[in-house]
């Protein structure tokens, strides 16, 4: 087969393809977001009609992935290390009901937070749930580790986790893939208590993932994709996982690396290969992109007996992203200036487009809250986040997905007036209705302010699960329709939004109000996408 050039996340897209998936589920998240549109415009996807529509959440993803895994079909499961905290509950429980056909869940980590509010480890998760981890160093692993996922999931009969990420998610290189193989039929589950967590059962299946751990590290000691490469070298023995394997081997481009080297690339750790590392080095460096998952494992081996090295002891730092120049001064290596960040490079912080509807909300709210002073703003994850900074400085706080209705709630509850919250479209539907359903019940006065431009913008304009519902749902949750205001920020209609906002903060009790406005951005490509169509016509 030819070779491809692939970003990261679309090999990842191809290889789930080629392994037969039946469906992909997913919700917008950077540095994920491009596996489930790389399979969107997949010419096989399209050809098979594999599902690869948008879910609600990463919850909503996990769990439809579950029910194709349980007619006995493959499932791809997207999200970013964030979204993976929304599908805890069924991912975790998937572990103890087990699959039945193939589920590969890809957690893109954002360490740096390029993109993201924290940089979690997602290899935490995969170990609190004792299911399988792959990490690919490469675009070509990448591609490999998806289609080998499906095959070990269904021999182990678990869901597997596939951990990259954003280096390996957004850079390109050539990718050799492999012939597509079909997709399963439908098959039920033989056991028809499989997916019956009732205590009875659960207790059953926990003893079941117990008793597969001693195969799954038999598997990984096995694996292709962790290897141990020894020298006569006895002072230092390297662990590197996943893409630092890349920062290792490009401080050695002209020569090989004269140190011990364990690639780990499966999981759970192979002990027998530690052990092999240990007898044959003074210390242990461990380079690990996030956590020090694999560090701190070393210490519960080894206790005290052997010099360990890595992020806990400051070798590596101990946040942020790593990379070869921060490798080199862990290995006393010389960083060549070169390639060295020049220091009178500043960078720009993030702002609003030119345009954009949000602007002229903050611009009205900012009016009518003078009168009250700072601080009475909620907010959380969306472009309209950016509204915290100058100059706007409207909002208070971002906590995570849907908790500027919930957070605004408590501070009314805690007597703070007004109370008010900014939600996107997009994010209201992922998690902020049932914040909504809470404030309801409980006659908050609180003012929510769901600004819709109707798509998931900050990620690339998917189509928002809220679109065209909004007013529906909050009046199906029991908001007053007489206090569900929609308006169209712009400038001419300032004195209009500032007269709805002030009105609202004085109504005693739930209000919404949703300012409407299309993104800028998803504006400029309908009309680009529909110039092309145009031509495209105008030629045939």
């Amino acid at each position: 087969m030819p070779k491809k050039l692939l970003l990261g996340v679309e090999a990842i897209g191809q290889a789930a393809v080629d392994a037969g998936i039946s469906g992909v589920y997913a919700y917008p998240g950077t540095p994920s977001t491009e596996i489930t549109e790389y399979i969107q415009e997949n010419e096989l996807a399209i050809e098979r009609n594999i599902h690869r529509l948008w879910s609600a959440n990463e919850k909503t993803a996990m769990e439809t992935a579950l029910g194709m895994s349980y007619a006995g079909k493959k499932a791809l499961v997207c999200m970013k290390h964030v979204g993976l905290n929304v599908a805890a509950d069924a991912f975790v429980n998937s572990a103890i009901t087990g699959i039945n056909g193939g589920v590969v869940i890809v957690v893109a980590d954002d360490p740096s937070m390029h993109s993201s509010q924290n940089e979690q480890d997602s290899r935490f998760y995969g170990k609190f749930a004792m299911i399988p981890i792959l990490e690919p160093s490469s675009q070509q692993e990448a591609y490999e580790m998806t289609r080998f996922g499906f095959e070990l999931s269904e021999q182990t009969k678990l869901p597997v986790m596939l951990r990259i990420t954003t280096r390996i998610a957004h850079s390109r290189a050539g990718v050799e893939i492999s012939a597509p193989i079909a997709e399963n039929k439908i098959a039920l589950p033989t056991d028809p208590r499989q997916f019956v967590l009732l205590p009875a059962i659960a207790r059953r299946r926990y003893k079941m993932l117990l008793d597969s751990q001693d195969v799954l590290l038999g598997l990984s000691e096995k694996s292709v994709f962790n290897k141990l490469n020894k020298t006569n070298n006895k002072k230092l023995g390297i662990i590197c996982c996943g893409i630092s394997y890349n920062y290792l081997t490009e401080n050695f481009s002209e020569q090989a690396c004269p140190f011990t080297v364990l690639k780990v690339g499966q999981y759970p750790l192979p002990k027998q290969m530690v052990y092999e590392l240990e007898e044959n080095c003074d210390e242990i460096l461990v380079i690990e992109e996030g956590y020090p998952l694999v560090e701190e494992q070393l210490s519960d081996y080894f206790g005290n007996g052997k010099t360990i090295k890595g992020r806990l002891d400051g070798t590596l730092p101990r946040d942020g992203e790593l990379s070869p120049d921060l490798v080199a001064k862990a290995l006393n290596l010389t960083v060549p200036e070169h390639a060295q960040t020049p220091k009178n490079i500043v960078a720009r912080p993030p702002a609003l487009c030119m345009g954009c509807g949000h602007q002229d909300l903050y611009a009205a709210m900012n009016e009518v809250l003078v009168e009250y002073g700072d601080g009475h703003v909620f907010s959380d994850i969306g472009c309209y986040t950016l509204g915290a900074l100058p100059p706007y400085q409207t909002i208070n706080s971002c906590v995570d997905m849907g908790a500027s209705i919930t957070m605004a709630k408590g501070a009314a509850d805690a007597g703070l007036f007004p109370s008010l919250c900014v939600i996107g479209d997009s994010t209201f539907a992922h998690s902020g209705i049932t914040g909504l359903l809470d404030a309801v019940n409980e006659k908050s006065n609180i003012v929510v302010i769901i600004s819709d431009n109707e798509s998931v913008s900050m990620t690339g304009g998917q189509e928002s699960a809220a679109l065209g519902k909004i007013e529906s749902i909050c009046e199906g949750v029991g908001v007053d329709p007489a206090h569900i205001r929609v308006l169209v920020p712009h400038k001419k209609n300032h004195d209009e939004m500032v007269q709805i906002i002030r009105d609202e903060i004085n109504y005693n009790g739930v209000s919404v109000i949703v300012p409407r406005r299309e993104c800028i951005q998803k504006l400029m490509r309908d009309k680009r996408a529909n110039r092309k169509i145009i031509k495209t016509d105008c030629k045939s």
